[in-house]
């Protein structure tokens, strides 16, 4: 996260020159790997990062938050670190903890150093070469991770002054970094408080790969005000998967002090495109921008507006994130093709894809489709769409019966109550009305043990 600043507006609409394709390495068997603007774990699985940033450094306490964010559907988690220059510095056994608990949690890790936020024109922040110390000074506790854990150099490594030395700050960084040994994908962030609107990034952003020896870099643009149109949205990223460059959206919100972002147009592109996305944040913000908080107080149970919007809106978290394959039991990315993965087994982890049940539809009544759209060990995240018939109605009610134990603990967008294993979800305030034809959906996380059968859902319309 960032302090917001004023934006030249006449850079944004500079015609700049266009990027080229360059070539890129196969995919690298010790970890994750980048080829032809694609990422790769290292199954040689496409893998498509959907999820949120958490502020580690500053709520060290807030462990759960792994869990948590991984039950709301996350197959990501991008987690601030502090190198001691600006922010407490987070020990090697501190990082170490936070990379077990992303693997416990089956969450991929990127690390990021939040010192560097702003150089040039935040007095208090320090250089990418100072974060660069950082990460060698913890290689240790990183090498053997490269399965799981991405390196993002530095946060919104510049301000709005002095950012023309981002291409060989951060091409040195990165040449440091293969020097000391790691072998790990490497995430860099666009100058201008992360959101490049000088287009430095944008149209440097060959040059820093090709100074990568392993060719394994990803850019990352932070998407707030200055990214408030669709057209500047697909503009900016569409150029880099024009060029064969990784790309994928590291912060981004759905307001901002500086403007107001695209988040629909961000996330809808980013899904039609195989785009990653990370949205800020979890929870902890201060300084006026409370309102990017996606739960209260770092309660699941707590979504705000902007927590259901990305979590379970559409193109949202729950709908489209695909667990990484390196996690036993995973699915491949639905964008992966002719990449070799990982099937699914029954008896661990039920498919994201298992074919949704529905009832026939009564003539002025409504449907229920019931599908199971992430699963992990233990828990999995449901989803029932409801459909309305022929006629519009005003209300609606599904009931279904759990065959298996499976027990709901949380739910959104309906009123769920159960006596055993039946349960009941009528609709809330804001989703009750459908017009015919029309749908609305609802959502939960439950638990299962060994089997986690799809169950017949009815739907009862008023």
């Amino acid at each position: 996260m960032k302090k917001m600043f004023s934006v030249a507006g006449a850079a944004l609409l500079t015609a700049l020159a266009a990027v080229f394709a360059f070539g890129q390495p196969a995919h690298a068997a010790a970890g994750f790997s980048v080829s032809n603007g694609r990422l790769y774990d290292a199954n040689g699985t496409e893998f498509v990062m959907r999820g949120v940033n958490h502020a580690h450094t500053w709520y060290p306490q807030q462990t759960s938050s792994f869990a948590n964010i991984k039950a709301l559907g996350a197959n990501t988690v991008r987690v601030v670190l502090g190198s001691g220059d600006r922010w407490n510095k987070n020990s090697a056994a501190d990082v170490a903890n936070v990379i077990s608990l992303c693997k416990a949690n089956r969450l991929i890790c990127v690390l990021e150093v939040h010192d560097t936020t702003g150089y040039g024109e935040d007095g208090a922040a320090t250089t990418l070469a100072r974060a660069t110390d950082y990460w060698l000074s913890i290689a240790d506790v990183l090498k053997g991770q490269e399965k799981y854990v991405i390196v993002n150099i530095g946060n919104e490594p510049f301000g709005n002054q002095g950012y023309s030395a981002w291409t060989t700050d951060t091409s040195n960084a990165i040449k440091r970094l293969r020097a000391g040994g790691l072998t790990h994908t490497i995430m860099v962030d666009g100058p201008n408080w992360g959101q490049d609107w000088s287009f430095t990034m944008r149209d440097n952003a060959g040059t820093v790969f090709n100074a990568d020896p392993q060719r394994n870099t990803v850019f990352s643009i932070h998407m707030y005000g200055v990214f408030d149109t669709a057209a500047e949205i697909s503009d900016y990223l569409g150029r880099f998967r024009s060029a064969g460059l990784p790309i994928v959206v590291g912060e981004f919100g759905f307001n901002h002090s500086d403007g107001n972002p695209d988040e629909d147009a961000i996330m809808s592109y980013s899904q039609a495109n195989g785009i990653g996305y990370l949205g800020w944040s979890w929870s902890g913000n201060g300084g006026g921008v409370e309102y990017l908080d996606m739960t209260t107080g770092f309660n699941p149970a707590q979504l705000t507006s902007w927590g259901q919007r990305i979590f379970n809106g559409a193109n949202g978290i729950a709908a489209t994130a695909r667990e990484a394959s390196v996690f036993a039991g995973s699915s491949p990315s639905p964008t992966t093709s002719g990449s070799p993965t990982t099937s699914p087994s029954p008896t661990t982890s039920p498919s994201p894809t298992t074919p949704p049940t529905t009832t026939p539809p009564p003539a002025g009544g409504c449907t229920a489709t019931y599908t199971v759209v992430n699963s992990w060990q233990g828990g999995f995240q449901g989803e029932v769409k409801v459909t309305a018939g022929s006629a519009a109605i005003t209300g609606w009610t599904t009931k279904w019966t759990f065959a298996n134990g499976q027990a709901v603990s949380q739910s959104w967008n309906a009123t769920v109550s159960n006596s055993g294993s039946a349960y009941t979800a009528r609709n809330v305030d804001y989703n009750g009305r459908l017009g015919a034809g029309a749908s609305t959906s609802f959502g939960f996380i439950a638990s299962w043990n060994g089997t986690n059968a799809a169950p017949a859902v009815t739907c009862a319309a008023s």
